[in-house]
């Protein structure tokens, strides 16, 4: 070859090769495994509710081609609902320094929001309120995600009470001032929404079990009571006994998870879980792929699910009316 050809051949090369450049990156990085680390908060390795929730994230990340454990590795803390153990399962998800974390609840994303990771929070009620976004539109910091319920959702529950139990005249609010900072927006729109049915309303604050079994002990000393059991990481992780003194005491209850369910729960009515976890797992694949969180607007769910069991029913003398069980996308015989 002349020397003069070879010199063109290799000027021609070295202007391609900078063209080439960004692909060559864009594809190396798809070929890179990515680490997105899921703090479970709320929730242990072994409960089925949550085992259905990664599962739908992990079926949403295939279906836009993430392949968990080849190009990408989902690391899951599993720490229930104890805010010491959320708070410590955070420390060990922001040390580890993940490309993107997955909080699950208030409390979970209350304890890696200033990490200065990008984070997407699921469950999380009130996220304006808490300060984990500037805005519902543009959040504006380094979280975005997906709520489960707006407040008024407390005059819902109220009235899906009374139309199965119509007697019921007295309803406690049970929470977790902790675990649940925002429950006085539920507490409120369900005291809005009892006047028009004749209902009284209270609120039942409780951050231990024995708190719980207190204020069962004060609702059950009077006819007519009725439970309204909130979404709460606390709550949830108490499940079997809430249910279980609802059932001794007699009280009708609905609940604001469908996991209560599994447990014995009269009703729920609750926010489709593994959909909002199948419908992350797009904000997942947008942020590996380059986009900010700040950007990306805070969602609400899509789907809602009432569940009821015609055998806690008939087990608290219950005969529940057919317009209301024809509502139900979940009827247990």
């Amino acid at each position: 070859m002349r020397r003069r050809d070879f010199i063109t051949l290799l000027g021609g090369g070295a202007a391609v090769l900078p063209a080439l450049a960004p692909r060559i990156a864009t594809a190396q990085q798809r070929e890179q495994k990515r680490r997105v680390a899921v703090l479970m908060g709320g929730l242990k390795t072994d409960d089925a509710a949550g085992q259905s929730e990664v599962a739908a994230l992990e079926d949403g990340l295939k279906d836009l081609g993430w392949k968990p454990g080849d190009n990408i590795a989902l690391d899951y803390h599993w720490p229930g609902a104890e805010l010491e153990a959320v708070q410590a399962a955070a420390k060990a998800v922001v040390s580890s320094r993940p490309d993107l974390v997955i909080s699950r609840s208030t409390p979970a994303t209350a304890a890696v929001a200033s990490s200065g990771l990008p984070v997407i929070f699921v469950l999380v009620v009130d996220p304006l309120g808490s300060g984990f976004v500037q805005t519902l539109g543009r959040p504006g910091y380094n979280l975005t995600g997906f709520s489960n319920f707006e407040a008024s959702v407390g005059g819902k529950w109220l009235g899906l009470l009374h139309e199965a139990a119509p007697a019921v005249s007295r309803v406690a609010v049970l929470f977790n001032p902790t675990t649940a900072p925002f429950a006085s927006g539920y507490l409120i729109s369900a005291q809005a929404a009892a006047a028009a049915l004749g209902v009284t309303v209270v609120a039942a604050s409780c951050s231990k079990a024995d708190d719980i079994e207190n204020a069962f002990g004060t609702l059950a000393r009077e006819s007519g009571g009725g439970l309204i059991a909130i979404t709460d990481t606390f709550l949830v992780e108490h499940r079997d006994l809430i249910v279980g003194l609802a059932a001794r005491n007699r009280l009708p209850a609905i609940y604001g998870s469908g996991i209560f369910m599994a447990a014995g729960g009269l009703m729920a009515y609750s926010a489709d879980y593994p959909d909002i976890y199948h419908r992350a797992a797009g904000y997942v694949d947008r942020i590996l792929h380059g986009a900010r969180p700040a950007e990306l607007p805070v969602q609400e769910p899509a789907k809602f699910n009432l569940s009821i069991s015609l055998k806690t029913a008939r087990a608290l003398g219950l005969t529940l009316p057919q317009s209301l069980v024809s509502q139900a996308n979940d009827v247990i015989e």
